[in-house]
């Protein structure tokens, strides 16, 4: 096995943990990404398929996470950098879309606080 497979097992099995988590189903997150049925995401998760950047950053978007996150071998990491708390049993299938905008929201004002915070800037 070569190391872009073992990328693959990597980014698919972090996807799994912050899908379970979550208490979302390959069916929701399927949905989510467009996709016909969870088949496709059942392959991400294995890492027999490598996932389209498109799908990577709808994915980091849902779990509120950066793209460099699904590469980390520490899945508690990530899961740190979740800031939304929701029901799952609560959620609708909009939800999904709306969760991911609330997380790039508060992602990008993140990383605009620790920029000016770096360069000693006063808002």
């Amino acid at each position: 096995m070569d190391s872009k497979d073992t990328k693959y097992i990597k980014i698919g099995n972090n996807v799994k943990v912050l899908r379970e988590r979550c208490g979302f189903n390959q069916l929701e997150v399927a949905n989510y990404l467009g996709l016909k049925d969870h088949v496709t995401i059942s392959y991400y998760e294995r890492g027999e398929r490598p996932i389209p950047f498109e799908h990577l950053s709808k994915i980091a978007d849902l779990f509120g996470i950066e793209l460099a996150d699904l590469l980390s071998d520490n899945t508690e990491v990530q899961l740190v950098n979740r800031v939304f708390a929701f029901r799952k049993d609560e959620l609708q299938e909009k939800d999904f879309s709306t969760i991911a905008e609330f997380n790039r929201i508060v992602k990008n004002y993140t990383k605009l606080k620790n920029l000016e915070k770096k360069h000693d800037i006063k808002a």
